[in-house]
């Protein structure tokens, strides 16, 4: 890939565990802000507390054991993208919001591949081999299995198994795409977390530390995948750190959405 112009991203790298409603509320601010001039915004982040996250379409009763959840301290968010159900625990979360169809053109499935192969260029410097996915089976992409029974098409694999889980919305030339890296393997969680019978989740994935075979830490993963995507599309990456005033509405958009039961349980706008 050949990307002519050098250009400056924002970056946000929240380094603080943070609660599941303001993560999602600040993903959605970096969305909505976006204007007619290109602009990228790359964000990473961790969670306060085990959090399950399930996509903007799904029916929570179907995916999500909520009384589970409630009974061990587990938070319960639903998305402004699309996909299954995530468990976001000991892991790295991204998130790419951009304007700039110039990089990124105007369709899903190929800014999902630009990103796909920018944060694969970040796993080879950590020392993996990792490679893109085919398609699914029919019988995910219709059902409830959790979004690590599979990779999807253009998502990234490590000896096989799923590393990646990622997600989008997209309104135009606007985009926001965001992603689950595990750090470590919480397997068994994920399944207690999940509606589906013990037996009926087959989950697929991996952490980078069993991929790697040491303990990864979150600085020295984002570390890597900063150098990856900014080497693949050639890009600076500028801090960005919100203003108070930005801070007040991420607080808004937070309130009146992810820590709304009526967003998260189905009276979505």
């Amino acid at each position: 890939m050949s990307i002519m112009l050098h250009k400056e991203w924002k970056l946000i790298l929240d380094k603080k565990p943070l609660p599941g409603s303001w993560n999602m509320a600040v993903d959605d601010f970096i969305f909505q802000s976006l204007g007619e001039e290109p602009q990228t915004y790359l964000r990473f982040y961790t969670w306060e507390r085990p959090t399950a996250s399930l996509g903007y379409s799904q029916d929570i009763r179907k995916v999500v054991d909520v009384e589970y959840c409630q009974r061990n301290g587990i938070d319960v968010v639903r998305r402004m993208t699309g996909g299954k159900l995530v468990l976001h625990h000991k892991e790295v979360t991204y998130s790419l919001c951009s304007s700039d169809s110039q990089i990124f053109t105007s369709t899903l499935m190929d800014s999902y591949r630009l990103i796909s192969e920018a944060l694969m260029r970040g796993f080879m410097k950590m020392g993996l081999k990792p490679l893109l996915a085919d398609a699914p089976p029919d019988s995910y992409v219709r059902g409830n299995l959790p979004c690590f029974s599979y990779p999807a098409r253009d998502e990234i694999e490590v000896q096989g198994k799923k590393i990646v889980g990622s997600a989008q919305k997209r309104t135009g030339s606007k985009f926001i795409q965001h992603g689950s890296i595990p750090l470590e393997e919480d397997e068994g969680l994920l399944k207690s977390v999940s509606a589906l019978e013990r037996n009926e989740n087959k989950v697929r994935m991996i952490s980078l530390s069993q991929a790697l075979g040491k303990k990864v830490l979150f600085d020295w993963a984002v570390k890597h995948l900063i150098s990856g995507i900014s080497e693949f599309f050639r890009v600076d990456l500028i801090p960005k750190v919100f203003s108070n005033e930005e801070r007040k509405l991420i607080s808004r958009i937070q309130e009146e959405r992810y820590a709304s039961n009526d967003w998260t349980f189905g009276n979505r706008p």
